[in-house]
């Protein structure tokens, strides 16, 4: 193999829980505009948060309002569009300050709502000392670059080819095509690796290797990528002995 393309949120990163998601708008609005809830208040609405589907990068909404059908099936080829889906799913949860609506979509594109899986950065590192091309394709409707930059990854980054910047999104496999011209890699050499069957999927049609982890919050999926070594024939650097 002589690049893996990887997918941002559930393979790389992992975003915050809902709960720590409204807390961290919360307690900003209370300063300014005096909003709060209490702690079984707060709960109560990030639940609702989640089953909504509100929250970028979280759950898909249990239930699809039939009036917010056509913008969720685009969301991600343009950022007015993603913006519209998700604050109009969080603005079906009552919240003490509208405000709070935009706040929230403001909050998950903050790096520090990012967690980076636990073994992220070693299977990316090794990537780059063995020559192999990383990029990310990311079905998605802001510039996440600032996330991997915060958190030291993107170092390791060749290219970034994300679904709003090019107004098409996975599976369509031209946006694939354009991160494989991003690298000068043939799709026979190239592996796919993403937590979304239907949508990371699409790049098995170009005749890339596909391979799937699963979406789970970041402590409870300690060394799921670890295995994109072996794919690409790459060993694990030798952990340095503990000096006595």
């Amino acid at each position: 193999m002589a690049a893996v393309l990887f997918d941002f949120s559930g393979t790389l990163f992992r975003i915050e829980s809902t709960e720590s998601w409204l807390r961290a708008v919360l307690d900003e609005s209370e300063a300014e505009s005096g909003a709060r809830l209490t702690d079984p208040e707060l709960a109560a609405a990030a639940r609702a948060l989640e089953v909504a589907g509100a929250q970028p990068g979280g759950a898909n909404p249990v239930e699809l309002p039939a009036e917010l059908a056509g913008v969720w099936a685009v969301r991600d080829e343009s950022a007015e569009q993603h913006r519209a889906a998700y604050t109009g799913l969080s603005r079906r949860v009552p919240l003490p300050d509208p405000a709070l609506h935009e706040a929230l979509y403001e909050r998950h594109m903050a790096p520090d709502a990012w967690t980076p899986y636990p073994d992220a950065a070693e299977v990316l590192r090794t990537l780059r000392r063995q020559g192999i091309a990383v990029g990310v394709v990311s079905n998605i409707g802001w510039d996440l670059r600032p996330v991997f930059r915060a958190h030291g990854l993107d170092a390791y980054v060749d290219a970034y080819v994300l679904s709003y910047e090019h107004g098409v999104q996975k599976p369509d496999p031209r946006l694939f095509t354009v991160a494989l011209e991003a690298l000068g890699a043939a799709p026979a050499e190239t592996l796919m690796v993403g937590d979304s069957r239907p949508a990371d999927g699409g790049a098995a049609a170009l005749g890339c290797q596909v391979h799937f982890v699963d979406h789970l919050p970041a402590a409870e999926r300690p060394d799921a990528l670890l295995p994109v070594l072996g794919l690409v024939g790459v060993a694990r650097r030798p952990a340095t002995p503990t000096q006595a």
